[in-house]
């Protein structure tokens, strides 16, 4: 038990954690701890593995949980995303539906696959572009996630306003009280950059879930 699998099983438990903070605890402290929870947990998947490296540290332990608590880390947090953004986004909530269910398919059909090629799959290495996919969720689950802490406030400061109050304050018109010409342009700005920065996410997806299929039908064929 050294400090790289520490770190991994810290990540595969943060998983779930994020998901039970949004469900018991209210918004804002549950969007802050959420997001704090999901940060520290992706910076261990770099983490992890470049100590096991320098320090001579990897096993087979780490070796298969790190997968595990990476795929854990986002198919959880895109349940949450699939549910909290239908109260916070309202309409770009439909935009992100179907690059969450490419991505939820994608991670379990490529996961059966393993399963079922059992140790010959041990000989398809992990590529660089399957890194960027890992990436490119985790960014994109952060960028939501930020959205969803910016929209309470977003909501709850327009709350008691009507759609012409809200464009006097936004345009200088009336007193900011409340700072709504700060979070506004952030929770817009989160909220349009997290819809297409998971679509990037489920188009990497796809691609590296086709090259582990092309890679796979020889084995398949054996």
């Amino acid at each position: 038990m050294n400090i790289p699998n520490i770190l991994t099983i810290y990540r595969l438990l943060a998983a779930p954690a994020v998901g039970l903070v949004y469900a018991y605890l209210p918004a804002p402290i549950g969007d802050w701890i959420a997001l704090a929870l999901f940060i520290s947990a992706a910076l261990t998947d770099y983490l992890d593995g470049y100590l096991a490296r320098k320090w001579d540290q990897v096993t087979e332990f780490g070796r298969m949980m790190d997968p595990i608590a990476d795929k854990a880390m986002v198919l959880i947090a895109l349940v949450v995303i699939a549910v909290r953004s239908q109260y916070v986004m309202g309409d770009a909530a439909n935009d992100i539906m179907p690059a969450i269910i490419l991505i939820v398919f994608r991670e379990v059909f490529v996961s059966g696959l393993r399963e079922f090629l059992g140790e010959r799959a041990a000989g398809l290495k992990v590529t660089a572009l399957a890194k960027w996919k890992t990436a490119a969720q985790m960014i994109a689950i952060v960028v939501l996630l930020s959205s969803f802490l910016f929209g309470h406030y977003y909501w709850a400061f327009t709350s008691a306003m009507d759609n012409e109050m809200i464009r006097q304050v936004l345009a200088g018109e009336l007193e900011d009280e409340y700072g709504l010409r700060f979070i506004a342009p952030l929770f817009e700005w989160s909220s349009m950059g997290g819809v297409w920065l998971l679509w990037v996410a489920a188009a990497l997806t796809l691609l590296t879930g086709l090259d582990y299929l092309k890679k796979s039908l020889p084995l398949l064929k054996d």
